[in-house]
């Protein structure tokens, strides 16, 4: 591999011109495609094989304008008021009467019709049924509701909203996050380079993969259903990914021009075995994430191959964009800054890493390791260990009006509803009844009268009939997140037989509250199947890059104490609250789809780290052939870069955690803990360790061995031997023709 990125590397840096304009057409068009296709992402979801998406069906079949989004009212009064005051109930009626009257509004509920009537008379539930999907109600409608509902808080009234559509239900992400993980980057970045060019370079390159990236997807998302937190996931993956890879390339290229090679000479050598591990390591994220298909739920598909884009993205943009761009810099990258406080520090760390490694302080780390190996080994594990144990309680569900911000009409909608009438009111059960069949002309009374009779049912009322079918609401006494709510909707499926008895009729449980509950259940189950197709996929990839099965072993294992010792820490701090107010967080269950997202990037982020940290390590080995030794230089190669990289990536996440989001910021939360443990405990101590105490023995594979699997050069070792014989060889021709 390492040769024919080495040619790549050449080709680049020789018709630089000509590959800088590319990417820019590239990035002109895709901004073109975003902008032409006007696509917009939506948070519509299916999932296939669940008696919800079955109900969802059976309605698009036989009452398709009951088929789509649902919207609820809450009209609250303020002091003394009842809404049952003439003036109040006056402005409810205008209100729920201006709903009825919307494009793409099938039906509305009347609070008062429907007695939804709090017992203090404070409060009114109204419903507004849709005739299409929460990602198919036009922005001009919900507008229109919006203005509705001013009129309403006027004439002095509170109106929140909440369900499945509402004003605002789709926040925009601010930009903020972005801008701050690129200044925590390109702060490290001049910590790291000592140059403001080498420390510019990758910025400028992530910057061009994510804005291909992302407006990518945001074109594609005119013709497929793209959920918003793809793009918040693209963008975090994109901008981490592409400066890390840009990141080991440049650093490599620039021991080089410190250490005297010119840079027409050094461009194609840091492609060619810095590159290799970057090939790989995306490699590894991108199949990763498009195995997120193994769940069979179609939005997280779409998240994993729109993120897997963004990361193939940022891989081609560091192997072609940055060596033509290092090409125009020329020696500049070695152009250090002289800090006032401390001149010429930072050239003299430079010079200090190439020409005296042995004096850094990555080679101090990698003695410490090497000498403390078996306590650093049991520390270490016991801390992930610990860690890990909040995962063992981890509770699945999907966002709710109690997990959105308490600034945000769902959460206000929720409370109020919750102190008025029961936290069952949040998530009413939509119970699907074919009554084609039925045996008597009250057989739907006998069934709703056998679903009261259910333990924690609250309310049981008709909410619509057509063709056929009837939909009955059942209430449940607890919250749509309560597992008593889950237990309930599980009991109504597995009791079918009993409560129909007699009757003739059938019925499906659907609605909001029993989709997330399937989601959930669905992915729940999807979790092992996929940590076993991750797994082995760590188990091939790696003895593929190392030659070696013991190498893999250990990665494996770190990779699994470092992702469950991160949603762990997720657990205590999202779930169980444990320094909630510090983080600014509302508790809530796991996020049903992030431990699986987990999954796919900390293996993808953790093989790269392995990849970067061994390879040195193996390059060091096959050179000295001692174990100690190749430990502790690999390391002090290594783990400079490897800190700023991985400090980088956990900039970029921590950003994202500001952002008020309840899926985004989990998600962030976890991946930037994940990134940390890995990279610092597992990568640069554990492995480490666990190599200086395994010896020679690490690399051992038998003879077999070698035949099945390929050499892919991938610390391009074999790159620089064979360059270097070729150096020698035309050095006499050199002589002679000059004699």
């Amino acid at each position: 591999m390492s040769r024919y990125l080495f040619a790549l590397g050449q080709s680049v840096a020789r018709h630089r011109w000509w590959v800088l304009a590319v990417w820019i057409l590239l990035l002109v068009g895709a901004i073109g495609f975003a902008v032409g296709t006007g696509g917009k992402t939506n948070d519509d979801f299916t999932v296939p094989g669940t008696e919800s998406q079955d109900a969802v069906s059976l309605l698009q079949q036989r009452m398709p304008a009951f088929s789509g989004a649902q919207m609820q009212v809450v009209f609250a009064t303020p002091g003394m008021t009842k809404v049952t005051d003439p003036q109040a109930t006056g402005e409810i009626e205008q209100a729920m009467a201006g709903f009825k009257g919307l494009p793409q509004v099938a039906a509305v509920v009347d609070p008062f019709q429907a007695k939804a009537v709090s017992p203090n008379q404070r409060v009114a539930l109204g419903s507004v049924q849709f005739s299409v999907s929460a990602g198919e109600v036009s922005q001009d409608t919900l507008d229109k509701v919006n203005g509705i509902a001013g009129s309403a808080r006027e004439a002095g009234l509170d109106v929140e909203f909440s369900g499945g559509v509402y004003p605002g239900f789709t926040a925009e992400i601010p930009h903020t996050p972005e801008i701050l993980g690129i200044v925590a980057a390109f702060i490290i970045l001049l910590i790291t380079f000592g140059a403001v060019v080498a420390a510019g370079l990758p910025i400028v390159t992530a910057l061009v993969g994510v804005g291909i990236g992302v407006t990518g997807i945001l074109g594609v998302a005119a013709f497929v259903d793209v959920p918003s937190a793809a793009t918040s996931l693209a963008l975090m993956l994109g901008l981490s990914c592409g400066i890390d890879y840009a990141l080991f390339i440049l650093s490599r290229h620039r021991h080089h021009i410190v250490l005297g090679m010119p840079a027409v000479e050094s461009i194609p050598l840091a492609v060619g075995t810095a590159g290799s591990s970057v090939v790989f390591a995306a490699i590894t994220v991108i199949i990763a994430l498009c195995g997120l298909t193994v769940a069979g739920i179609p939005f997280l598909t779409v998240m994993g191959l729109t993120a897997a884009g963004a990361v193939l993205v940022a891989m081609l943009v560091a192997l072609t964009l940055l060596p033509a761009l290092l090409g125009f810099a020329g020696g500049t990258v070695a152009k250090f800054i002289s800090p006032p406080l401390n001149p010429g520090k930072a050239e003299e760390v430079a010079r200090i890493a190439a020409y005296e490694p042995e004096r850094t302080c990555g080679h101090a780390w990698g003695r410490f390791v090497t000498r403390f190996r078996i306590p650093l080994l049991v520390l270490g594990i016991a801390i992930l260990a610990v860690l890990a144990v909040p995962a063992t309680r981890m509770e699945l569900g999907l966002p709710s009006g109690a997990t959105q911000p308490e600034s945000s009409t769902a959460h206000k909608a929720y409370e109020v509803v919750s102190g008025s009438f029961g936290a069952g009111f949040n998530g009413p059960l939509l119970v699907v009844t074919d009554l084609s069949h039925a045996t008597s002309a009250d057989a739907a009374q006998t069934l709703m009268g056998r679903l009261r009779q259910e333990p924690d049912v609250a309310v049981v009322q008709p909410a619509g009939a057509d063709n056929g079918l009837m939909l009955i609401q059942v209430i449940p006494k607890t919250g749509p997140d309560d597992s008593a709510t889950t237990d309930l909707v599980n009991r109504l499926r597995d009791d079918r037989d009993s409560i129909v008895n007699g009757t003739g009729a059938t019925y499906l449980v659907g609605g909001t509250t029993a989709a997330n509950i399937d989601t959930s259940k669905k992915l729940g189950d999807a979790l092992p199947v996929f940590l076993a197709v991750v797994v082995g996929l760590a188990l091939v990839l790696l003895t593929i890059a190392f030659r070696t099965v013991l190498v893999p072993l250990t990665s494996i294992v770190g990779f699994i104490l470092s992702v469950f010792a991160a949603l762990g820490t997720q657990v205590a701090v999202f779930q169980w609250g444990w320094g909630a107010s510090l983080f600014h967080v509302t508790k809530a269950e796991t996020l049903s789809f992030l431990p699986i997202i987990t999954l796919a990037i900390i293996f993808g982020l953790s093989s790269d780290y392995q990849i970067f940290v061994v390879s040195r390590i193996k390059e060091e080995h096959t050179r000295t052939e001692d174990a100690i030794t190749s430990v502790q230089n690999g390391v002090a190669h290594s783990a400079r870069v490897v800190t700023a990289a991985a400090l980088i990536m956990f900039g970029v996440f921590v950003a994202f955690t500001t952002v008020d989001n309840p899926i985004v910021k989990p998600l962030a939360f976890t991946l930037a803990v994940g990134v940390l443990l890995d990279a610092f405990i597992v990568r640069l101590t554990l492995v480490p360790a666990v190599m200086a105490l395994v010896g020679n023995r690490m690399w051992y594979h038998p003879r077999w061995f070698a035949r099945f699997v390929p050499d892919l050069d991938i610390e391009g070792a074999e790159l620089e031997r064979r360059l270097a014989n070729d150096a020698e060889a035309e050095a006499p021709q050199g002589i002679t023709s000059a004699s």
